[in-house]
């Protein structure tokens, strides 16, 4: 697959606030406010409610904000799933530092007795290592998910899904796992050192200099972020994650991420995926606008990178999860109501 390169932008990153003005060039100004009435009037359409907050940066400016009656601009929200991504980002600091190598045999001390020592960091990426797991939101008894994060498994959440046994080979199917991240997330853990290590490198190789100022990391008891979930960030900070891979990993005057690692997230991952959209290293990719890109979570959190529009869209809510795919495809067409570059 051949990727579309990401713009070549040359504008100063985002200081404390970001830039504000109108949007820019033929916008379908019409279109998008009967978008947006449909997600934010008083009895907002089935598909988009509840929705809390939208924020779309174009050219590196705030040019449409809209929030619920229950949230704000300075309110962090949820991340839910797409705290996924800011797991593998962490992986990717690593990886640029020469401490973790994304195709040397995942350091899962359990695993070594077994065919799991096979499952490299890139398969847990992937979604594809071959591990049981169940992700389902809505019936717990078939749910490795509620368990892991609300049940038996919460206090170590990693562990939980390590101690999974394999049903597959590596990159042999797609499952989306939340427990897959979560074993990332210590391998980060231990890679740094523990939990208030992680804190601090979270905080001064990401979350600082994007200026993610609100962003509130969740730990479990044995001291790990639970990537796969718990990250609250405002709407306009989640916008600062998206900017940075719109950026192609740089920031200011330093590139944050390794070079090619932003590539590396929005190439397919090889296999099937049943799902709507396809997949790369812990983003998604939309089939029905193939050069966007992004992070997901549940009940309709959205960060969706468009590097044919120089733009960054997010979407936050509490939308039921059957209807999560009509929230998306909401945002889809509100960044359709912009011009391409």
């Amino acid at each position: 697959m051949t990727l579309l390169p990401l713009p070549t932008i040359t504008r100063p990153s985002p200081g404390a606030a970001w830039p504000t003005g109108d949007p820019v060039g033929e916008v379908e100004r019409d279109r998008l406010d009967e978008l947006l009435a449909r997600a934010f009037d008083e009895n907002p359409a089935p598909q988009t409610r509840l929705s809390l907050a939208v924020v779309v940066i174009q050219h590196g400016r705030l040019v449409l904000e809209r929030y619920g009656e229950t949230a704000g601009p300075h309110e962090p929200l949820i991340s839910w799933s797409m705290a996924k991504s800011v797991t593998a980002a962490l992986v990717g600091l690593l990886v640029r530092d020469g401490r973790l190598d994304l195709d040397a045999p995942a350091p899962v001390a359990a695993w070594a007795g077994d065919e799991r020592r096979a499952i490299t960091l890139r398969h847990l990426l992937h979604m594809s290592s071959g591990l049981s797991w169940r992700e389902d939101y809505v019936d717990g008894e078939a749910s490795d998910v509620i368990e892991m994060l609300f049940g038996s498994g919460s206090d170590d959440v990693a562990g939980f899904a390590a101690g999974l046994h394999a049903v597959s080979a590596p990159m042999t199917e797609f499952n989306y796992s939340s427990g897959t991240t979560n074993i990332v997330a210590a391998i980060v853990r231990d890679e740094l050192g523990g939990e208030a290590a992680t804190r601090t490198f979270m905080e001064q190789r990401l979350f600082g200099p994007l200026g993610m100022s609100s962003a509130d990391p969740r730990f479990d008891d044995a001291g790990t972020f639970i990537g796969s979930s718990f990250l609250y960030a405002t709407a306009r900070d989640f916008a600062r994650f998206g900017e940075l891979h719109l950026r192609d990993g740089h920031w200011g005057d330093q590139q944050l991420l390794p070079e090619g690692w932003v590539d590396l997230a929005r190439t397919p991952v090889g296999i099937e995926v049943p799902e709507l959209n396809d997949y790369g290293l812990h983003w998604w990719l939309w089939r029905d606008e193939p050069h966007v890109f992004g992070c997901h979570g549940y009940e309709g959190q959205y960060i969706a990178v468009d590097p044919t529009r120089d733009l960054v869209a997010v979407r936050l809510g509490k939308t039921p999860e059957p209807e999560t795919a009509e929230a998306r495809h909401w945002l889809r067409d509100v960044m359709r109501c912009f011009p391409t570059i």
